[in-house]
């Protein structure tokens, strides 16, 4: 407090900045309500994306070791090397809620394996190819799920910080001020009324005395 100048220029100055917190805290509040509403919504489709992929995981083992049964380990391992690798793996910078959260795009390839290739193989690769579609949207969804907790989080510690520490600083600061200034305005007013009772009993005591001029006329 003793940093303060108890002056009303600081204490039109701390009401503004009281107004602007409680301001911010309101604004803050609705994006922490609209954060968690889209966390909750988006940890649905997490649990969906990782259920799906549990089973695509399923799937693809289960059609691997069906096509090394039918086909043989090394005609697997040998069609393996056929199958083109990924090149076209993006990663788009989305905006969510000021926080800068990745999201992968991924161009699968298609075909890779000769026609004559036996079946079990070609349901293998294609099983394998929905398993890392699924893979790439659990990689989206739980990314997303991250940044929007952490997002939350932060939003939370600024409202706390806004509402117990700066919010009651301000309004300190503002009482401060005030009771500065009513002590002066006291002070003030009863110096007044001293100045006044002095004029008055002055102005009093000089109209109760004689005047000279007349006395002096008087005797004539």
């Amino acid at each position: 407090m003793s940093q303060v100048s108890p002056t009303r220029m600081n204490l039109l100055q701390r009401r503004g900045q009281l107004r602007l917190a409680q301001k911010g805290v309101d604004l803050l509040k609705k994006k922490r309500d609209a954060l968690v509403a889209e966390f909750f919504g988006l940890v649905r489709e997490a649990l969906e994306a990782r259920k799906a992929l549990n089973e695509a995981a399923k799937e693809a083992y289960s059609a691997l070791l069906l096509a090394q049964a039918f086909a043989g380990p090394e005609a697997v391992a040998a069609a393996a090397l056929g199958v083109p690798p990924l090149k076209g793996v993006e990663a788009e910078v989305e905006n969510v809620w000021g926080s800068r959260v990745p999201r992968l795009e991924v161009a699968f390839p298609k075909g890779g394996l000769s026609p004559a290739t036996p079946a079990q193989v070609l349901e293998a690769q294609r099983a394998f190819l929905r398993y890392a579609q699924a893979l790439v949207r659990v990689a989206n969804t739980e990314t997303r799920l991250k940044k929007l907790g952490e997002e939350i989080k932060k939003t939370t510690r600024r409202v706390n910080a806004l509402e117990q520490v700066v919010i009651p600083g301000i309004r300190g600061q503002i009482r401060f001020i005030q009771q500065v200034l009513e002590q002066r305005e006291r002070e003030d007013t009863f110096r007044l009324k001293r100045i006044k009772g002095k004029i008055e009993a002055r102005e009093a005591e000089e109209g109760g005395r004689p005047n000279p001029a007349l006395e002096i006329g008087a005797g004539l």
